[in-house]
């Protein structure tokens, strides 16, 4: 099992890995700064604090995203935007891959993850600026 697992995080973690094989194209920073400062979209800022003075109340519950990009792979900073609980199984951090296991999910919503593929695409690669 231990193996198995091990190939799957080398899969994730690899630059070019599983969430951007799916992505038709490299992240765009810009657009993954958009998403980390949305309060609809990513709500990054509901746990983390990140260097966008424009956003305020920005959370302190998480790491802050300051420096993210020096701490952290490209892979590293991809498999905790899929599945979080893969370093921390306690983690409050949600899998913005998954699709299931969720309680009480909006059928709207149900079978649908919380970002696309290409949007935790554009969120690592804004990460990866903050060095």
């Amino acid at each position: 099992m231990a193996a198995s697992l091990g190939a799957a995080f080398a899969l994730l973690l690899a630059p070019g890995g599983a969430a951007a094989q799916q992505a038709d194209e490299p992240g765009d920073p810009a657009r993954g700064r958009a998403i980390v400062a949305s309060r609809q979209a990513g709500l990054c800022l509901l746990c983390h604090a990140a260097p966008i003075a424009e956003e305020r109340f920005q959370g302190n519950l998480a790491p802050d995203l300051a420096g993210a990009g020096k701490r952290w792979s490209e892979g590293e900073l991809r498999l905790r935007m899929m599945d979080a609980a893969a370093f921390n199984p306690d983690t409050i951090m949600p899998s913005y891959a998954r699709t299931e296991g969720f309680n009480r999910v909006a059928p709207a919503l149900a079978g649908k993850p919380l970002l696309t593929p290409r949007q935790i695409e554009d969120v690592v690669a804004y990460l990866r600026t903050l060095q």
